[in-house]
C-alpha cells in the first residue's frame, strides 16, 4: 500500500478535529500532528546490550470521539494490537492497565491533558495515547508518545483510512517508536516464511512477524524446504522435490505462480543477492556440490566457490558483497567467508567439528550460525572478523535455523526443547526465548522478509 506523508500545523489539526470526520480515499494517508521530536543521533535502547533495560510504556484506551459500539470496539482493537506489537520486540515492557489512574479516553489525549506525575508514579517511562474517529468504515486514528519523566511529546501521527488498515496505521505508528528509541524501523510489517509437515509432507507457511495469520503457501505434498525472501518481499525461493528431484523454485507472491529453474541433479540452499532478481544456490550439474549465482530467469551467471569439498548455504552479506557459506574442504562443516566478485574466502569458525547455517545479521558485523558441540546443538554468533563466538541457547533440546529480524534486534530460530520442533523467538542476545505460536505438526526452517519500515 502507497503511503503518504504531510506535516500539518495546529491550526489545522484544529480543524480536522472539529469536523468530526473528513473524506477518505482509497489510499492510507499519514498525517503528521507535530513534528517528531526524533533525534538519529541519540537512541534510548542499545539493542545489542545483553544488560538491556525494558522501557516501561503505558498504553492505555483510546479516546472514542463519538463514542458509537464500532468506533469504541475498533479502539480497543488498534490497543491491542499495539500492545502485542511492541510487547514483541524484547525492549519495551508494557505494562498491566489495572494500575493505571488516569482515563486518556476521557480526560483528552494531548499533553495539555496529561498529568504525568500520574504515569511516573506507576513506573511509566513511556505514554501513549489515541483518539479514533469512525464513520462507515472509514477511520482517523490519532497516536501521540510522551516522555512521561520529560513530560515532553516524542511523536504525533494522524492516520487515515479504513477500518481494514488499522493493523497498518498501528504498526507504522510502532515502527516510528522503534526509530526513535533505536534508530531502527523495527520489525513491524515484516513476514516469516517456515517449513511445517503436513500429514507426513513438508510444506512452506507464512506468519506475520508475531505469529499471526498463518497462511500455507505450497501444496506440493512432497518434500519441501528453505524458503527465501527476496529484498523487495515479492518472491519466495525455495527447493521442492515436487517432481522427485531437488528442483528449485521461485513464488511470486503477488501472482501466486511458480517458475522451475532447475539444473540437472541438487538445486538446494537458495539465498537471494540483496537488492537484486538473482541468487545463489548449491548446484551438482557439474558433478561437484558448488555454489552458483542463478538469474531470476534461471541462468547461470558466475560460479561461487570451486573446491573439492561440498559448498551449500549461501547467506549474503548486507551490501551483497561478501557471502558465508558451508564447506567441508577442511574436513568437518565449518564456516566459510567468500567474495562475492573474486569467490575468494577464509575460514570463519574454529572452535566445533561441525559448524552449519550461516545467516548474516543486516548490519553486517556477525554471523549466527549452528554449531554442535558434545552432541548438543545450539545457536551461536560470530563477528565476522572472528570475533567470539558467543553461545545464545544452551541446554533446551536441539536448537537450528537461526534467522536475523530486518532491524536485526531478534532471531528466530527452531527449537524441539518442548518435542516436536518449534519455530522461537529471542532477542539478538539470546535473552527472552519464547515460541512464535502453537501450530500442528513440527516446523523448520524460518526465515524473515523485509519490514516495509527497512525496505
Amino acid at each position: 500500500m502507497r503511503i503518504m506523508v504531510q506535516k500539518i500545523n495546529t491550526k489545522l489539526m484544529a480543524a480536522l478535529n472539529s469536523c468530526g470526520f473528513f473524506i477518505l480515499c482509497g489510499l492510507l494517508c499519514v498525517l503528521a500532528l507535530f513534528p517528531a521530536v526524533v533525534m538519529a543521533q541519540h537512541a534510548y535502547i542499545n539493542i545489542n546490550d545483553p544488560l538491556m533495560r525494558k522501557i516501561p510504556v503505558a498504553i492505555p484506551y483510546f479516546k472514542a470521539f463519538t463514542g458509537h459500539e464500532q468506533e469504541v470496539s475498533l479502539g480497543k482493537n488498534a490497543v491491542d494490537i499495539m500492545s502485542s506489537a511492541l510487547d514483541f520486540t524484547g525492549y519495551l515492557s508494557v505494562l498491566d492497565k489495572a494500575s493505571f489512574i488516569e482515563n486518556p479516553a476521557i480526560k483528552g489525549i494531548t499533553g495539555a491533558d496529561i498529568n504525568y506525575k500520574n504515569w511516573t508514579v506507576i513506573g511509566a517511562d513511556l505514554l501513549i495515547t489515541g483518539g479514533i474517529v469512525e464513520q462507515n468504515g472509514a477511520v482517523r486514528l490519532e497516536l501521540r508518545l510522551f516522555d512521561s519523566f520529560k513530560e515532553s511529546l516524542l511523536i504525533g501521527k494522524v492516520y487515515t483510512g479504513h477500518k481494514e488498515d488499522i493493523k497498518s496505521m498501528v504498526y507504522r505508528f510502532c515502527a516510528e517508536i522503534s526509530l526513535l528509541l533505536t534508530g531502527k524501523m523495527g520489525v513491524f510489517g515484516s513476514k516469516l516464511a517456515f517449513v511445517s509437515t503436513v500429514k507426513g509432507n513438508k510444506e512452506i507457511f507464512t506468519c506475520d512477524f508475531d505469529g499471526g495469520n498463518v497462511s500455507r503457501l505450497t501444496n506440493f505434498n512432497n518434500i519441501t524446504m528453505s524458503p527465501a525472501w527476496s529484498s523487495d518481499g515479492n518472491y519466495i525461493a525455495f527447493t521442492s522435490y515436487a517432481k522427485g528431484n531437488p528442483d528449485l523454485y521461485i513464488r511470486d507472491l503477488r501472482t501466486n505462480s511458480d517458475a522451475v529453474l532447475s539444473k540437472k541433479g541438487l538445486n538446494i540452499t537458495p539465498a537471494w543477492i540483496p537488492g537484486q532478481f538473482a541468487l545463489a544456490a548449491t548446484l551438482s550439474f557439474s558433478g561437484d556440490q558448488d555454489i552458483y549465482i542463478i538469474s531470476g530467469s534461471g541462468a547461470v551467471k558466475s560460479q561461487l566457490t570451486k573446491s573439492m569439498g561440498i559448498d551449500v548455504s549461501p547467506a549474503f552479506s548486507p551490501d551483497g558483497t561478501q557471502f558465508a557459506f558451508v564447506s567441508k574442504r577442511s574436513g568437518n562443516p565449518q564456516i566459510y567467508i567468500g567474495d562475492t566478485g573474486s569467490g575468494s574466502a577464509r575460514r570463519l569458525t574454529f572452535e566445533g567439528n561441525y559448524n552449519t547455517s550461516p545467516a548474516w545479521s543486516p548490519d553486517g558485523d556477525k554471523i549466527a550460525y549452528v554449531g554442535v558441540v558434545k552432541n548438543s546443538i545450539n545457536i551461536y554468533v560470530i563477528g565476522v572478523n572472528g570475533g567470539g563466538p558467543t553461545q545464545l541457547t544452551s541446554g533446551q533440546g536441539d536448537n537450528e535455523d537461526p534467522s536475523w529480524s530486518p532491524d536485526g534486534n531478534l532471531i528466530a530460530f527452531s527449537s524441539t526443547r518442548q518435542g516436536a520442533s518449534r519455530i522461537f523467538v529471542m532477542t539478538s542476545t539470546g535473552s527472552d526465548q519464547r515460541p512464535l505460536f502453537t501450530f500442528g505438526g513440527s516446523q523448520t526452517d524460518p526465515t524473515w522478509s523485509s519490514a516495509f519500515g527497512n525496505k
